[in-house]
């Protein structure tokens, strides 16, 4: 044998043992593909921006398209994931989709980046009355009211929440906080007298 003949031999035993091992740890891999697939990252969604997206998704939640609108505020949720102002819409939407546990965990995660956003509480609040929670809706109402206790809404939710409780007496003094810090709010002024007729 020639000297170029033994280097051709060495090379191919070499190559053989490489295909060799390259084999036996396709062998080792899981072959399930769910564990094999890459996870999914926030470049795996579209490559619109996200303030293009939020205006996506307010113009859907405005045309009454709730599931575009989930599916929008999802996608940002995915690329931004620690924007109180998406987790707050996400709540408020599936609420409106009567998806009460999605809603509460978008709002109390909401509420970790934000403890002082008044409208988190007061739609908790609502949240929790629509389902005959008046305890815990309560508890929230006065949680907005120690971040603002200027505004009208709250005071009109917790007359409306009051009512719903047969505290009559309280709710009037509630709808009449509203009014006198809004004397054009109207809805107050109409709960108000139903309750004085």
């Amino acid at each position: 044998m020639t000297l170029f003949q033994l280097l051709m031999l060495g090379a191919s035993a070499y190559f053989a043992i490489k295909i060799y091992e390259h084999i036996n740890t396709l062998k080792d891999e899981p072959q399930d593909t769910k564990e094999s697939e890459p996870q999914r990252t926030q470049k795996a969604f579209s490559t619109f921006s996200v303030d293009t997206l939020m205006q996506r998704a307010d113009e859907a939640y405005e045309n009454e398209e709730y599931e575009k609108a989930v599916s929008l505020l999802e996608e940002i949720n995915a690329k931004k994931s620690d924007d109180d102002e998406v987790l707050f819409k996400l709540g408020f939407i599936y609420q409106k989709l009567g998806k009460r546990d999605e809603a509460l965990r978008y709002y109390k995660e909401a509420l970790e980046l934000d403890r002082e956003n008044e409208y988190i509480y007061n739609a908790m609040a609502s949240l929790y009355r629509e389902h005959g929670e008046y305890t815990s809706a309560q508890i929230q109402l006065k949680a907005s009211l120690e971040r603002n206790p200027n505004n009208p809404q709250t005071y009109y939710n917790y007359g409306n929440l009051l009512v719903d409780m047969k505290n009559i007496e309280e709710a009037k003094e509630m709808y009449k906080k509203a009014i006198e810090l809004d004397c054009e709010f109207k809805e107050a002024k109409e709960e108000l007298q139903k309750l004085e007729d």
